[in-house]
């Protein structure tokens, strides 16, 4: 893979430039180290709103106008935000990525967060919050992470508490954006058809003019260890039961992370590592195998997300009608411990990692994608984070997988929670 290159302009922004010739195309993305993760109660979700703003237009670009003209040389342009940062992004044909890098320089400074917009906007972002509470699997979810985190902010939604969203006003946005919209917050990546030096050159020509801003203030709790077994029952209008099951685990940045991929890889099939990709088949896991062929369940999911501070592994089954979470409970207690007993054979190990491999690599194989991981990586710990990972990957040994599994699938490092009809 070509070399990545990385600079820093004059106001403290970070610039990450990665050259990929096979098509003409590029993919343009800043990064904001801001998220739900930043967030307290009382402005829970305010994140996530402010990304919604950021779309209502400029001065410069009134609302609508820059997905127009995005939409007219066949772009995508979007924006997410999750527990450590907010990102926007578009893919262009190369020619026209000036285009983005215009329209994101513009909307750092410029957007408009006029009231009737906050207001209107309020309505939707309500909206998409009461669409989540229509999932049963949300609200399972919510339920245990509020009561695994009992001091970190990933303990809250991403999309907030909605006693916040009603409160959180025009002034509380406006002062987030300004905070943490600055240079020095934020990274450019761009991965694709261009040359890095002229690339660097377009950003400077609409960036380098923008003041850094003030130092941000990054205070992050310290979530003390769990001492015990936490449980949670959510009852719900919904007839079908679910089980969720969560372990506080390692950063990405330890070298102890990369056995629990592995164990979750033999455990429920690998995962897409992100929380927008999608893992692969895992018909020969050992939960599904445990759980689903054996019509415990309909499903079985696991998911290890790269935080920056330490989050958790979760496990995640629909309950099949006739049984109950209590035996799909008991059932997958004793696969757990199962392999924190027995260290994982060499063919399951291989299998396992090469699943673990190719859905990472997958994920990496688009500009859009390798612009993704840059940005992520360079938030998680730095940009060459995906470089060494699959070499980690490759040297897990049976014995580490056995002792991630003792380590972190303990009954006192689990938060365990049921969805039941009311």
């Amino acid at each position: 893979m070509t070399e990545t290159v990385k600079t820093h302009l004059d106001n403290g922004l970070t610039v990450l430039l990665r050259e990929a010739h096979a098509a003409p195309v590029t993919s343009f993305w800043l990064w904001y180290r801001v998220g739900s993760g930043s967030e307290h109660v009382g402005i829970t979700g305010i994140s996530h709103w402010v990304e919604h703003m950021l779309f209502k237009g400029t001065p410069r670009w009134p609302r609508g106008s820059a997905d127009r003209a995005i939409s007219r040389e066949g772009g995508m342009w979007n924006g997410q935000t999750w527990y450590d940062y907010t990102a926007y992004y578009a893919t262009l044909p190369s020619a026209r990525i000036e285009l983005e890098v215009e329209i994101e320089a513009d909307r750092m400074t410029g957007a408009l967060f006029e009231p009737d917009e906050v207001e209107s906007e309020r309505t939707v972002i309500i909206s998409e919050r009461q669409g989540a509470e229509n999932d049963p699997q949300y609200l399972l979810s919510e339920e245990v992470l509020a009561a695994a985190f009992r001091v970190h902010p990933y303990g809250h939604p991403t999309l907030g508490h909605m006693s916040d969203l009603w409160q959180i006003t025009r002034d509380d946005l406006y002062r987030h954006y300004r905070t943490y919209y600055v240079p020095a917050n934020a990274i450019v990546v761009a991965v694709g058809d261009f040359e890095a030096g002229a690339m660097l050159e377009v950003i400077r020509r609409h960036f380098a003019a923008i003041p850094a801003g003030e130092p941000v203030a990054r205070p992050r709790p310290v979530e003390p260890p769990q001492r015990g077994e936490r449980r949670v029952i959510r009852e719900g209008e919904d007839t079908t039961a679910y089980l969720a099951v969560v372990f506080h685990t390692p950063p990405p940045t330890v070298e102890d992370f990369y056995p629990l991929v592995v164990l979750d890889s033999v455990l429920t099939g690998a995962s897409g590592l992100t929380l927008f990709g999608e893992g692969g088949t895992n018909k020969s896991s050992r939960l599904y195998r445990a759980l689903v062929d054996h019509e415990l369940t309909t499903d079985i999911e696991g998911s290890l997300l790269p935080t920056v501070d330490p989050f958790v592994y979760t496990l995640s089954a629909t309950v099949r009608a006739g049984h109950s979470p209590a035996e799909v409970e008991e059932r997958l207690w004793a696969e757990l411990q199962r392999i924190a007993a027995e260290p994982v054979a060499g063919d399951e190990l291989t299998t396992a990692i090469k699943q673990a491999r190719a859905q990472f690599a997958y994920s990496r194989e688009s500009v859009t994608g390798q612009a993704f991981w840059l940005g992520w990586s360079e938030i998680l710990a730095d940009h060459a984070w995906p470089d060494r990972y699959l070499d980690r990957l490759s040297a897990v040994t049976p014995e580490q997988v056995q002792i991630a599994a003792q380590q972190i699938l303990r009954r006192s490092n689990a938060t365990v929670g049921w969805y039941v009809s009311e």
